[in-house]
């Protein structure tokens, strides 16, 4: 598919970007990453403001992207870089309410597998209910390194969610089958990842909690949630 680049949506050439994406909803988390993490980074697109950079880390390729927020703009973002750039696996780092008292602001979630209320699935015209997983290699690692750094998280279902305001808020329903947080992407990149045969993992830093109400700042979830980039970064 290399005569389908550059996409509506990503402004890169086949070969300019790795083969390992590590992305982010905010593009300035991604800029964030890439100043912090890569050497030699190189910025190959900016289309309605979505960055993407391709550099080094610790001697491989690596690019790092911002996906935007919800389930349609990541399965754009997702499924472009999948199909047309020769991408074999994206980890999304990002932020996620706690549906679980155990977890509290700054803790991490690798997300197991993600329900959803979405209908994202339905283009597939499978008979009957698909459940969206990690790549179990890529969530094992990430287990693995937050065991070596010391960073404190939990592994398990998490909830993606079409809603921000939402006017009849499922957390009840969600929380008492087990689900740990909620986030709005996660399913639909592990749907895109099956599909085209490719890995993927979401890590997510709590942000706010919907049981006891503590929440961070806009400035806090783009420069602070370092610990979940560590663990990406850690395992490409």
């Amino acid at each position: 598919m290399k005569d389908k680049t550059p996409t509506p949506h990503i402004g890169a050439k086949y070969g300019e970007i790795a083969e390992t994406v590590i992305m982010a909803g905010d593009p300035l988390r991604a800029k964030f990453m890439a100043e912090r993490f890569l050497e030699n980074p190189v910025q190959y697109n900016n289309v309605r403001g979505m960055l993407g950079y391709t550099g080094t880390y610790k001697g491989k390729t690596l690019s790092v992207q911002g996906h935007g927020m919800g389930m349609p703009s990541m399965g754009i973002y997702s499924y472009e870089l999948f199909n047309f750039f020769g991408v074999k696996t994206i980890i999304r780092v990002g932020s996620a309410g706690s549906m679980c008292p155990d977890l509290h602001i700054g803790d991490l979630v690798f997300g197991q597998g993600a329900c959803t209320n979405s209908n994202y699935a339905a283009q597939y015209q499978l008979p009957g209910n698909f459940a969206p997983i990690a790549d179990f290699g890529l969530l094992r690692a990430a287990a693995d390194c937050a065991d070596k750094l010391g960073h404190r998280y939990m592994v398990g279902n998490i909830y993606s969610s079409d809603v921000f305001y939402d006017e009849t808020p499922a957390t009840p329903q969600w929380q008492k089958m087990g689900v740990l947080a909620v986030e709005m992407e996660a399913a639909a990149l592990y749907m895109n990842a099956a599909r085209c045969g490719a890995r993927a993992l979401c890590i997510c830093t709590i942000s706010d909690s919907l049981i006891t109400g503590e929440a961070t700042t806009a400035e806090e979830r783009q420069l602070g949630f370092t610990k979940m980039m560590d663990v990406a970064f850690g395992i490409v």
